[in-house]
């Protein structure tokens, strides 16, 4: 469930937009009082997907919200792309496995650092990365 008023949505279009969308990320984990590290791992998750979506996505939005599930509150994101998709999902979540010159651990690393994680793809369509973290 998400509360009203607290959503967004920015563009990933270029490397200074994915400077902005840690930044955000930052400043949203700070407001729910997200402890350093999970602040960190947050917004490290958030670098990773948006630096996906830029260059193997050819660029997309991330749109975040608040979300609270009783007396807990998180923070949702979700990167999506109208890009090539991903052909192979088991092997794109390979620790180690790249499409590209990358360390090949933006995917995987990203699914453990957050709590939950939802991936869709589709060849010729594009991607939606939705990742959650819970205070």
């Amino acid at each position: 469930m998400s509360t009203p008023g607290r959503e967004g949505t920015m563009a990933l279009r270029n490397e200074q937009d994915i400077v902005m969308s840690r930044q955000a990320v930052r400043k949203l984990t700070q407001e729910l009082k997200f402890s350093l590290v999970d602040q960190t791992k947050m917004i490290t998750a958030a670098s990773e997907l948006s630096r996906n979506t830029v260059v193997y996505g050819g660029g997309g939005e991330m749109r975040w919200e608040i979300v609270v599930n009783g007396v807990r509150q998180g923070l949702r994101l979700h990167f999506e792309d109208k890009g090539p998709g991903i052909p192979d999902m088991e092997l794109a979540l390979t620790d180690g496995w790249t499409s590209g010159s990358g360390m090949g651990v933006g995917l995987s690393g990203s699914r453990r650092l957050v709590n939950e994680f939802e991936i869709r793809s589709e060849v010729g369509v594009g991607t939606c990365v939705s990742i959650t973290r819970w205070k």
